[in-house]
């Protein structure tokens, strides 16, 4: 059964003043249950928690301080799922909430329990309907928005396609707002630093994300397999005309090599216990050359982990090169970084010489 991730931003569903539109919920509801009438297995992620519980908590305008958020997240979650539960039982369709944090995904337990509700969920054809779990969510974990939430459940849940609905149909060479002459791009096959360069900011004060987390949250998604169409959906039957791929919007292509589902948790879910800094030697034998990396080729080492922790990889420029399950504790690389295999293996003991094997290793860029 196919799988299709749609991701509705606060923008799509509230005043620019804040607050629930219901008319806006309901056309959506109506859209998705449209794709859900198809035989697909439809998956909602949804913002708006914040932007429909600050006016009801008293806050004048959108709140800045994280607890203020957390409260205005805690009145709205309950807001939304009571708007769009009424929206859906107009078309008999049940819905679930599922309230996920960075956590959940970085943890390869709760990852896989994530995974086993939503395909339960989904067999009873009912539809999720996923959000941050803002109430409990701390900044320096949080998703930054709900694009790249909905990319890694794309990922998790191997979705046909993701949907990401904006305010403007697809991405352009300039904001074409401003820019009579921007160009939008139909299909794009590959994500480069030029295209990455273009987005700009978000266009709504009631909105966290702009058309760069969008591009952000493409890449991770056809990084593991899954297209991705950013664009508009306004009129009835717009959602159908993006699943089919003529819609009002921008497509981004699979990746021509995707990753597995265990190196998509290396690189986009876990969260790194610290860092290593190879040489260039290293550095092009990981990221070019498909080798795993030693203990030789290692300058610098930083943070405590233990074997089958993730670790980040930096070159001697201090970029980030990758992501990878290491076999060392932090205490024995600090003793051997630099040194041939020959001279760890009488100076420590490990299950593997390789610090980082290949098949463990997410490089990235």
């Amino acid at each position: 059964m196919h799988r299709y991730v749609v991701k509705i931003g606060s923008s799509s569903l509230t005043s620019d003043e804040g607050g629930l539109n219901r008319n806006k919920i309901h056309f959506f509801a109506s859209e998705l249950a449209a794709l859900h009438q198809t035989g697909v297995q439809p998956l909602l992620v949804t913002s708006g928690a914040v932007a429909a519980g600050f006016t009801e908590i008293g806050y004048r305008k959108r709140p800045k301080h994280l607890h203020e958020k957390q409260a205005a997240a805690a009145v709205g979650q309950a807001l939304l799922m009571q708007a769009y539960q009424e929206a859906f039982a107009e078309y008999s369709i049940g819905v679930a909430q599922i309230l996920l944090t960075r956590s959940d995904f970085s943890n390869r337990l709760r990852h896989h329990n994530a995974l086993m509700t939503i395909d339960e969920l989904l067999k009873h054809r009912i539809i999720p309907i996923i959000n941050e779990n803002d109430t409990v969510s701390v900044n320096e974990l949080k998703f930054g928005d709900n694009d790249m939430l909905s990319a890694l459940v794309a990922n998790l849940t191997k979705a046909q396609q993701l949907i990401i609905l904006t305010d403007t149909d697809g991405l352009y060479t300039a904001d074409p707002r401003k820019d009579p002459d921007a160009k939008r791009f139909e299909r794009i096959e590959h994500i480069s630093a030029e295209l990455l360069g273009m987005a700009g900011g978000s266009g709504s004060s009631v909105g966290t994300g702009g058309m760069r987390s969008k591009i952000d949250a493409a890449q991770v998604a056809t990084r593991g397999g899954v297209p991705v169409f950013v664009g508009r959906v306004r009129e009835p039957g717009d959602l159908l005309l993006a699943k089919e791929g003529i819609g009002k919007g921008t497509y981004f292509d699979t990746a021509s090599h995707t990753v597995s589902s265990k190196k998509q948790w290396v690189g986009f879910h876990s969260l790194p216990q610290g860092y290593i800094v190879v040489d260039g030697g290293a550095e092009a034998a990981l990221l070019t050359g498909g080798k795993s990396l030693l203990p030789a080729g290692i300058v610098e080492v930083a943070g405590q982990f233990e074997p089958g922790d993730v670790v980040e990889v930096q070159n001697a420029a201090q970029r980030i090169i990758g992501r990878g399950i290491v076999n060392y504790a932090s205490w024995q690389l600090h003793v051997t970084a630099g040194l041939s295999t020959e001279e760890v293996a009488k100076r420590v003991e490990v299950s593997r010489m390789e610090v980082i094997h290949r098949d463990e290793w997410m490089p990235f860029g």
